[in-house]
């Protein structure tokens, strides 16, 4: 069974650090990328960051500020999120899926975790 399971979030002040933990099971690690997408209330699912391969990839929005980075020894992936402004409120989740043309797409997700940021 697939299971991806997420931590880290919370509640933090605008301009503070947090870094989100995905600890992955029951797939082969290395065959899949990982990423993160979030989810705002009254807003559309968007990618955030994927690995694939040693490869990452950043939406816009994100980019200087947010680190993708991957543990294969422990099948987990890590966000860490810097400089977090309060459009980065939202349901984070962990996934896991592949790449096509540098966009990850995802088959399996977490049940995510909640980040707020306050101005």
């Amino acid at each position: 069974e697939v299971q991806l399971v997420e931590s880290g979030g919370g509640l933090v002040q605008a301009g503070g650090s947090l870094r989100l933990s995905c600890a992955a099971s029951g797939f082969t690690f290395d065959d899949y990328a990982i990423g993160w997408f979030r989810q705002a209330p009254g807003k559309e699912r968007e990618g955030v960051s994927c690995i694939s391969d040693g490869n990452t990839y950043y939406t816009d929005s994100v980019k200087g500020r947010f680190a993708i980075s991957s543990d294969n020894a422990k099948n987990t992936v890590y966000l860490q999120m810097n400089s977090l402004k309060p459009e980065d409120t939202a349901v984070y989740y962990c996934a896991a899926g592949g790449l096509v043309y540098s966009t990850c797409y995802y088959d399996y997700w977490g049940q995510g975790t909640q980040v707020t940021v306050s101005s």
